[in-house]
Parts: structure tokens; sequence; C-alpha cells
């Protein structure tokens, strides 16, 4: 089984000198599934003095974006608890009052768009700020670590579900993303990395043999975690990405999509790119919150056959490109606003760039969307292989 930092904290901590906050959320467990918060207390007592919490609050309750949580008390561990999606998502001065280090202890998804990397960026920023020390406690990323895909971020595109130069798959632990931020990105805090024992860059997360424990609303299982590397794009559009249902983010769909009469020109898509690793299975479901609420839609459950092969990144933009031509007028870009963006589009914003809204709107060739993603990876690359642990 692999060993977390959470795990590893338990027999290194005789340095961690002073106050310590702690960043957490629901995943923050021990793999008991004792929750952090109890760990750390366990160990540092009346010295844990504040608990962090990112977006979906410290419980994972939140439904979706800009849908903030409020600070509290919690009256169980008798702690103040800041939320960091609310009306800040960098930490205050007063917040980091009294702390000598804060520990960051985050399950990730490793997927650009998912915001708790931003999270513990804006943290980092603050300590540096305010003279305290990071201490991540690493956790696995759960699609792996060696597979990379996606285009690279355009600054110009930079918001909360992108704030730094990465693929939308980044391959990369929060330990590492931390280095990163120090090495390349200039967060320039006092920053420590508990690494964890025995996890490898080729597993997947039921290969830890650790529990799972839902870091949002919709990402109820570590199957669901490679798929919303895909479909979490259609939070750009009108098409339902299964929020409502018990398989969001890996049911998508529409009330006008014909799903059966498609579904012939999507294996094809998929097969001249060379795309495999899964199946389409044609659904209909009916989501009881957010899009179509209510309205019986037509699409697809994906359904991964091969985790080595899968490539979910491809796979959501040939979905997109073919669902755009097929509804015409039926498909709709989401407008603005989008997680505190008031101008750009939620779709750009979501791919880090206009030019793949703009390949789906031309109906473009697989060449065109490689050379897109092709564009900065290896200068990525080179950065990637200075700050990997593992």
């Amino acid at each position: 089984m692999v060993t977390t930092g959470l795990e590893s904290l338990k027999k290194n901590h005789s340095d961690i000198k002073g106050n310590v906050g702690y960043l957490c959320h629901a995943a923050s467990i021990d793999s008991n599934y004792n929750h952090g918060i109890d760990v750390v207390k366990s160990i540092f007592g009346e010295r844990l003095k504040k608990l962090f919490s990112p977006q979906h609050g410290i419980f994972a309750d939140v439904q979706d974006n800009m849908v903030e949580s409020g600070h509290f008390n919690h009256e169980y561990y008798g702690l103040p608890v800041y939320s960091l999606y609310s009306e800040t998502r960098k930490p205050n001065r007063q917040m980091m009052e009294g702390l000598d280090h804060v520990l960051v202890d985050l399950q990730d998804v490793g997927t650009r768009v998912y915001t708790y990397i931003y999270t513990m960026t804006y943290m980092m920023e603050a300590c540096a700020e305010c003279g305290v020390e990071v201490i991540i406690l690493d956790r696995p990323n759960p699609i792996g670590g060696e597979k990379i895909e996606g285009n690279i971020l355009d600054l110009t595109y930079r918001s909360f579900v992108g704030r730094h130069v990465l693929p939308m798959r980044h391959g990369l632990t929060m330990g590492e993303v931390a280095s990163m931020a120090k090495k390349h990105w200039d967060i320039d805090c006092e920053l420590r990395v508990i690494k964890m024992e025995s996890w490898t860059r080729d597993q997947f997360f039921w290969d830890t043999k650790l529990p799972w424990v839902l870091p949002s609303p919709n990402l109820p299982n570590p199957e669901t975690a490679f798929s919303f590397v895909g479909t979490v794009l259609f939070e750009g559009t009108n098409i339902s990405e299964g929020r409502g249902t018990t398989k969001s983010l890996e049911t998508i769909g529409h009330p006008n999509i014909a799903n059966y009469d498609l579904l012939n020109q999507l294996q094809k898509s998929f097969e001249s790119a060379g795309l495999s690793g899964f199946i389409l299975r044609p659904v209909s479901f009916m989501p009881t919150f957010q899009k179509h609420t209510g309205q019986v839609c037509h699409g697809y459950q994906i359904h991964v056959t091969d985790y080595t092969q899968f490539s979910p990144w491809h796979v959501g933009q040939i979905m997109c490109r073919e669902f755009y031509h097929h509804l015409g007028r039926d498909f709709q870009w989401k407008q603005p606003p989008y997680e505190y963006e008031e101008e750009l589009l939620p779709i750009d914003i979501l791919n880090g760039t206009d030019k793949v809204r703009r390949w789906v709107e031309s109906n473009g060739s697989m060449n065109e969307l490689n050379s897109i993603e092709t564009d900065g990876i290896a200068e990525y690359l080179d950065k990637r292989a200075e700050v990997l642990i593992y």
C-alpha cells in the first residue's frame, strides 16, 4: 500500500515547531478513513490553530462553480474554518496571523481545471508574504503521473480554473505542482514536501490500495477522475455533463442529440484519430438539477476498458466538435460569468485558449488539434522534469 504524506507526518514531525494551520477537505483521510484533522490534532494538540477549506467546502458538500462557502467555527474541533472559496481565494494576513506552518493536504485529480492546485498556490503566496512555512502532505495523482494530455494554458485565458502554465492532464502530484510553483512560477515561500512512500508514476488510484473519499460532489469514484479530463469541457456548453445524475462527468447529453444516429459518426472519428480503450454506450437520462433539469437528455456514457490507452482529452474534444455540428443552433457556448471571469467565454477559460473552440467551430482536423496540443509542450516537459519527486 502507498503511504500518503499525512501518514508519513505521523512519524516525521519532530522538527515542526510552533503553531500550525491545516488546509484540508473531505478526502483528507488516512488509510483507516480517519480524517486528517483528527490525525493532525493528535500530533500537534493545541498547536493546531486554524483550518482552511478549498472550493466545495471542508465537507465537499457544495455544488458547482461560484457557489461559495462561508467562514465558520467548527463546533466539534473548536477551531475556526476559513473558506478559500469565499470573498477571497487567497488567505489574508488576518487568517495567517499566529501561524508558523501551514499543512496542505488536498486530494487533486490531475487535471488543470481542478481548482485545488490554485488554492494551494494562493496559500503559498500568502505564506511567502507572511513568513510561514508551507508543508505539502503529498497524495497520489489518481490518473497516474506519466501521461500528459491537452494544450498548454495561454495566460491570456488565466482564471481560477487555470492560473499556471500547465496542460490539461499535467501528470504531477500536489507536491510536484508546489515544487513547480517555487522553481518556475516565482512563488518564493519556504516549502517542504512530505513525500509519499511506495507510489510510482505508473500507478492509478486503485493500484495504491488507498481508500477513496470523493474530493468534490461530482467525483464519487476514481474512475470518474479519468473521464473528467474530457467531460469537464462541457461545462462551457449547454451540453449536460451529467450533473444531477448518479454518473456525473461520465455521462453527457442534450435533449436534441440523436444519440443512436450520431454514434457511427463518432466511432469513425475516434478510429481515424487512433483513439481506443473506451466504449460509448447510448443512454438517456433526466438531470435532477443544473442543465436541462427534468428534461430527458440523450447522449452517451463513457465506459473505459483500458485506462492505459484511454485519452479522455482527445475524446472530449472530438465529441464537442461532433455535437456542435450535429446540433447546429441547438448547441450553445455557455456565456459569462464563469469562475469570476466576466468577459471571456467559459469554454475558452476551460480550454485555456480560444484555438480549440475555433477548431470545433471550423470542423478542424486531428492534425490541427494535435498542433494546438503540442505548442509549448516541450518547454513544459523540461520544467516538469526538474521537479519530479517520484
